[in-house]
């Protein structure tokens, strides 16, 4: 009996929340969430902000709790998601005291990546789709930091929620 192994690489698209998501054409697509439901994405709460350089990085910037907002670094500068500041103190309070290992993080589309984050998606073809609704009113009790897209029509919105009201950028 002889035994043989083979290595090879394996690259898949990962979706979360059942086997379907939304995009008919998944040739484009790495990550994608479940097309039922209700639900949104949670960006991470982050309370400094100051070593995190990687360009695309959201996050919900708790930095001053009481003017908490969603945010992505462009690569120079933090840019604002949310328009309005929230207080986040409360849901602050909810959070683990404890820090993730600095060293820790995974990574979806590559072997390994360069980029520092704590789910780092690394394609030069392929996109994440955010979890779609028709509308955020829907959304049961989100979360400071929940992000959307919703679709009503033609027109698609991307919904960012910051613990007190939601913000909207429609394309």
């Amino acid at each position: 009996m002889a035994l043989v192994m083979i290595k090879s690489k394996v690259f898949a698209q990962v979706i979360f929340g059942d086997g379907v998501g939304t995009p008919t054409d998944k040739t484009s697509v790495l990550v994608e969430f479940s097309n039922v439901g209700n639900r949104g994405l949670i960006l991470p709460y982050v309370t400094d902000k100051t070593a995190i350089t990687t360009p695309g990085s959201i996050i919900f910037d708790a930095s001053t709790p009481t003017s908490a907002k969603a945010k992505y670094y462009n690569g120079t500068t933090w840019v604002d998601l949310s328009v309005q500041p929230a207080n986040a103190t409360s849901y602050l309070t909810i959070q683990p005291t404890a820090r993730e290992n600095a060293n820790s993080k995974v990574v979806i589309g590559s072997n390994t990546s360069a980029a520092d984050g704590i789910l780092v998606l690394e394609s030069t073809n392929k996109a994440m789709v955010l979890p779609i609704t028709n509308s955020y009113q829907n959304i049961v009790n989100p979360a400071p930091g929940t992000m959307v897209l919703l679709t009503n029509g033609p027109l698609k919105t991307l919904a960012v929620y910051n613990g007190e009201q939601w913000s909207f950028w429609s394309y």
